[in-house]
């Protein structure tokens, strides 16, 4: 089997030679090559230049024996588009301003098409295909609309979501309105990546952990299912859905779509995958700060999380959430090393 259908098939839940795997945040700091260009270029130009955006998606490829590459892009600009504005502020983090905090706030957000706002990205992922040139496939991805409009409301990173949850519950026909543009921008992003070349696609709601699931299922559930379903109408790219803290909904993130269901380590994997049942495939789930113990205690936990899931179709290994930074590089080749080993 080539390396180039692995992640593929396990994404359709068929059989394959070894577990594919790849990392979120596998292009990033913790990489040298990264940190020297993050040196020259802010965060915002290496994104939104297509060569650089290129440069820094196959910079792990180079580097590691991973089963895919992820375009190197952000979840955030994408509210830039429908009229807010976005820095990376030194010790902050993301800022986005001004934040929604009305109904007229809302109502003034636009809903542009992809090719209009978010063309660099679109224009990386071709590059980065004719680079690739066939050896693995490359993921394309978006923010969900919960999270998404968390960061537009907060304004920022946020530990409670509290201006977010309050606006949700004050005033929901606002907030409904909201999560359909949403929806409408983050489905059509999805699909114009797809069309771009992306053979795989990921909805991150990093953020929706911070949900009750009654408030899961009233306030967000519909909204992540119509993206999914713009994004993947009359195209056969599969989709992969993922969230953080998500223990207690995973059933409902099934029920809101998505082929593969994204694991974070705060669940052990085979419950995981009793909850969500075999006619989905499943992608995770090794705490990222696992990364940082002795390679022999990543080899147990590793070996652990492969043997939990076994003979279940349709398993792709990946962290529970983002590479850290500082994490040593020569334990990210052994655990990827290890997996192809392990599970062959």
């Amino acid at each position: 089997m080539s390396q180039a259908d692995r992640l593929l098939r396990a994404c359709r839940r068929e059989a394959v030679d070894v577990t594919p795997i790849w990392l979120m945040r596998q292009a990033g700091r913790y990489m040298s090559e990264y940190r020297a260009l993050r040196e020259r270029y802010p965060i915002l130009e290496l994104i939104k230049t297509p060569d650089l955006a290129t440069e820094v998606t196959l910079q792990p490829i180079k580097a590691f024996d991973l089963d895919a590459a992820i375009i190197f892009a952000d979840i955030l600009p994408v509210l830039e588009g429908m009229g807010l504005k976005l820095e990376f502020v030194k010790g902050e983090g993301p800022v986005i301003t001004p934040p929604l905090r009305t109904a007229s706030d809302i109502e003034a957000l636009a809903t542009p098409p992809a090719e209009e706002t978010l063309g660099f990205t679109l224009q990386a992922i071709k590059q980065v295909k004719a680079e690739l040139d066939g050896k693995v496939p490359l993921i394309g991805f978006s923010g969900a609309p919960f999270t998404l409009a968390s960061y537009a409301i907060e304004g920022e990173s946020s530990r409670n979501f509290t201006l977010a949850k309050s606006l949700m519950y004050k005033e929901p026909k606002a907030w409904h309105s909201l999560m359909e543009k949403l929806a409408t921008v983050v489905g059509n992003y999805l699909r114009a990546q797809a069309i771009a070349g992306a053979d795989v696609l990921q909805l991150f709601d990093s953020w929706v952990g911070a949900l009750s699931p009654t408030d899961y299922q009233e306030f967000v559930l519909p909204h992540s299912q119509r993206a999914i379903e713009i994004a993947k109408d009359k195209l056969d790219v599969p989709l992969i859905h993922f969230g953080t803290g998500t223990a207690g909904i995973l059933s409902l993130m099934k029920q809101a779509g998505g082929d593969v269901i994204g694991i974070d380590w705060r669940i052990d994997l085979a419950e995981a995958s009793q909850q969500l049942g075999l006619d989905v495939a499943i992608q995770g789930n090794l705490d990222p700060v696992v990364l940082f113990a002795p390679v022999d205690e990543i080899k147990r936990q590793t070996a652990q999380i492969l043997a939990s899931v076994k003979d279940r179709p349709g398993h792709i290994f990946n962290l529970g959430h983002g590479i850290l930074q500082h994490t040593p590089v020569e334990h990210v080749a052994a655990l990827v090393d290890f997996v192809h080993e392990y599970s062959g």
